[in-house]
């Protein structure tokens, strides 16, 4: 193997050590101490990965190296990040407008929910056939602080990988679409005592399984332990055996739509 960078942020040698794995690139992760790490690259793939490196070191708050360790389902490289840093608010500050604003957006509803807003806001937010802007509102207000955290972790993994792979048209595209599909659909089929991001998260994911598929696009692949995850759970809250109750019908008909925006755009583009 062949020595490709020294990093002394271990979190960040970690991270671009996964984001190689997403690309198929044989690597090994060296500690050297406490706050240095050296990673190692198959010599057949140096060249591919020396031009990654390259691209990291331009701009290595994107959220495509931070969000590798989920995409390739582990965290476990037994290195000690002794005092490295996340450096969250570079990654919050490098999401776009949309992304940061549905965040945000949610986080204070959700907040407002809790210091006794929830009767006044949630009438004026929850799904109404008779107004349209209400067709979407449902998607930013949340039940409970896991619930919404989970939400935004896909969210901003999910709507960054869309934006940085194509545009920040596409995630408004497919933002507003499948939270009226996913919305509409959880409406007619239960009624209207529902809420969350769910279902945009779950178009936001077949999206990217479909387009990513089809299009043979890496920025957008999705590993198959993530899809995998997300299906079993999916399955899960139809079985109704969750300690929470979840809007089934909005996830799986906003997956659906994800999937055909995905296979839609995707032929569009090799047409």
């Amino acid at each position: 193997m062949i020595l490709l960078a020294e990093l002394t942020n271990p979190r960040a040698a970690q991270a671009f050590f996964d984001y190689l794995k997403t690309q198929h690139i044989t690597a090994k992760l060296m500690p050297k101490s406490a706050q240095r790490v050296e990673i190692w690259v198959d010599e057949a793939h140096h060249a591919k990965a020396d031009v990654l490196w390259h691209e990291f070191e331009q701009d290595s708050s994107a959220d495509k190296y931070w969000s590798a360790s989920w995409d390739v389902g582990t965290t476990d490289s037994g290195l000690a990040y002794q005092g490295a840093s996340f450096d969250l608010k570079a990654r919050f500050d490098a999401l776009s407008w949309l992304n940061r604003s549905v965040s945000l957006v949610s986080v204070g509803l959700y907040l407002a929910f809790m210091f006794g807003g929830f009767n006044s806001l949630f009438s004026v937010l929850k799904f109404n056939p008779a107004n349209p802007l209400q067709w979407f509102t449902p998607a930013i207000i949340h039940f409970s602080a896991i619930h919404l955290i989970f939400n935004l972790m896909w969210w901003m993994s999910l709507g960054s990988k869309i934006e940085q792979a194509l545009s920040s048209r596409h995630l408004v595209f497919l933002f507003l679409f499948t939270a009226l599909i996913s919305n509409w659909a959880q409406f007619l089929l239960v009624g209207d005592n529902f809420g969350g991001l769910s279902g945009v998260v779950y178009g936001l994911l077949g999206f990217c399984w479909i387009y990513g598929y089809y299009s043979k696009n890496e920025q957008l692949a999705v590993s198959q332990p993530i899809i995998g995850f997300m299906l079993v759970w999916l399955a899960l809250g139809f079985a109704d055996v969750l300690f929470v109750s979840m809007a089934n019908w909005a996830h799986l008909f906003g997956l659906i739509a994800g999937c055909v925006a995905g296979w839609a755009l995707a032929w569009q583009a090799k047409k």
